[in-house]
């Protein structure tokens, strides 16, 4: 039996439960699991936002997650060029991406090149976004009020 080799692309930008999720799976699905993670200018170019932890430290925090056998960092945006490089034979992704346009188009692409991508549930109570946004509401000026004794 031919090697599964799976990827598995993020941000990987506060690490949480919802990244540990998807790189857990991932893992039971292959036999060597590389973590993509993507730079701090793909994400600017993609997102149009930095992370707040940045690219050479959230290498170094998957690197040491058991799942992983090996990091990568995705300093393009054509995930066929990745593979290109990587030669993965699986492709691992949130749920989140089913059935949308880039979803799509990237299984189309994977698909020619005989790469299997496997959606995994996105987890509904944590994300990234969200935990960015209470770190935003947390660092936000406090604006006095009048208030009445």
């Amino acid at each position: 039996m031919a090697m599964r080799v799976g990827y598995a692309a993020g941000a990987f930008d506060l690490f949480h439960v919802g990244h540990l999720n998807i790189l857990r799976q991932a893992r039971s699905r292959c036999d060597h699991l590389i973590a993509g993670v993507v730079s701090d200018e793909m994400l600017e170019l993609t997102k149009g936002r930095r992370p707040v932890v940045p690219l050479a430290e959230r290498l170094e925090i998957v690197e040491h997650i058991r799942y992983v056998d090996q990091v990568h960092a995705e300093v393009v945006p054509d995930k066929l060029d990745t593979w290109r490089e990587l030669r993965f034979t699986h492709f691992f992704k949130g749920d989140d991406w089913r059935g949308t346009e880039r979803g799509l188009l990237l299984e189309r692409e994977f698909a020619a090149v005989g790469v299997e991508v496997v959606y995994f549930p996105y987890t509904l109570h944590t994300s990234s976004t969200k935990l960015r946004a209470a770190l935003d509401l947390l660092s936000a000026p406090v604006v006095a009020r009048d208030v009445e004794a």
